[in-house]
């Protein structure tokens, strides 16, 4: 009993750390795709939506870092401004303009907002807190079980410390994998850092040296 339940549950944070992995490349793809649709707007609110998607970029990958609780709270306050900053700067335009092209610019800054909240949704989704209690619990009864039968096997007593070693650990494992933002086994913006990388060389290359004015 106790060792399905284990599996199902360390199943359950397999599937949402996956899932997890996969919404950070999916932001990733979002902010870079609105990045090259921002050259579809007009030239000064193009280059705005640009800055703007770079500063919003680097608080992105923040997120995905090791933060202690005041500093998450800075980050998603950073965040809310500059995608209310994001939407209202492409707003005018999509007014005054109503065509396919700027549409694209309106789907895909979107885009980026909802990958946010995806992101955001799936790192608040962590295994209930009943399934924590009732894993405890029958794991309790399971050692109290074995520790009681160990009584009639004193020559093998090291054997009977494997089964409460092994439920230790598959609880560690499981909690580890549960929490994104602590512990060892952690969700990396690899794609966010990758990004980042690209377009600021994307914005070097773009940018005049002052010998060619």
């Amino acid at each position: 009993m106790l060792a399905l339940l284990i599996g199902f549950t360390f199943s359950m944070a397999i599937d949402r750390h996956d899932l997890r992995e996969t919404l950070e490349e999916g932001e990733a793809n979002a902010i870079g795709t609105e990045y090259l649709r921002a050259d579809l707007l007009p030239p000064k609110a193009s280059q705005v939506t640009k800055d703007l998607l770079m500063q919003y970029l680097d608080q992105r990958i923040l997120f995905y870092s090791k933060q202690e609780r005041e500093k998450i709270k800075v980050i998603r306050l950073k965040t809310d401004q500059l995608q209310n900053d994001l939407w209202n700067e492409i707003l005018p335009t999509a007014r005054s303009n109503q065509t396919a092209t700027i549409a694209l610019v309106v789907s895909g800054m979107n885009d980026v907002l909802n990958s946010q909240g995806y992101v955001q949704a799936a790192w608040w989704n962590r295994i209930p807190s009943t399934a924590w209690i009732l894993m405890a619990a029958i794991a309790v009864c399971a050692n109290l079980l074995v520790g009681f039968g160990a009584r009639n096997f004193q020559k093998n007593i090291a054997l009977f410390m494997i089964f409460p070693f092994v439920v230790a650990v598959s609880f560690f494992l499981i909690a580890d994998i549960d929490s994104p933002r602590g512990g060892v086994i952690r969700i990396e913006p690899r794609n966010l850092i990758t990004l980042k990388k690209a377009l600021s060389m994307q914005t070097k290359t773009e940018t005049p040296s002052p010998a060619s004015n």
